[in-house]
């Protein structure tokens, strides 16, 4: 099981990106698949998170409508649009499943088992 993030860069407040997850190793029928963040000093959050069974998607309260996790099956890719961007969004971005999790709600609640680097996300002016 492999997870690769990319997409990552220095945007302004306000701005946008779209990050990308390529995963190998398992399809995007069944498990969920997810995003996180850490930042320097804090604690790992989940940012977003995708059943791939049903499409059923889980935001944590801070997103606010800012943030869309999207997969896409045929490229084996999971997506994350970042918009309105805020200097506290700033953070290394990971994404990470737990095979044995198909629920997003679950996977936004727990340590995912596979998760790769990281993709840096600065925003800054």
């Amino acid at each position: 099981v492999q997870l690769q993030a990319s997409g990552g860069g220095l945007v302004q407040p306000g701005g946008s990106l779209r990050l990308s997850c390529a995963v190998s190793g398992f399809t995007l029928d069944h498990p969920a698949v997810g995003w996180f963040r850490q930042a320097p000093g804090k604690e790992r959050e989940p940012v977003a998170c995708l059943s791939t069974l049903n499409d059923i998607t889980y935001y944590p309260d801070f997103v606010k409508g800012r943030f869309t996790i999207s997969g896409d099956k045929t490229k084996n890719t999971v997506y994350l649009e970042l918009n309105n961007l805020r200097p506290e969004d700033t953070a290394v971005y990971y994404c990470g499943t737990d095979l044995g999790f198909s629920s997003s709600y679950a996977l936004c609640h727990r340590d995912p088992t596979d998760r790769g680097q990281g993709t840096l996300v600065t925003v800054s002016s």
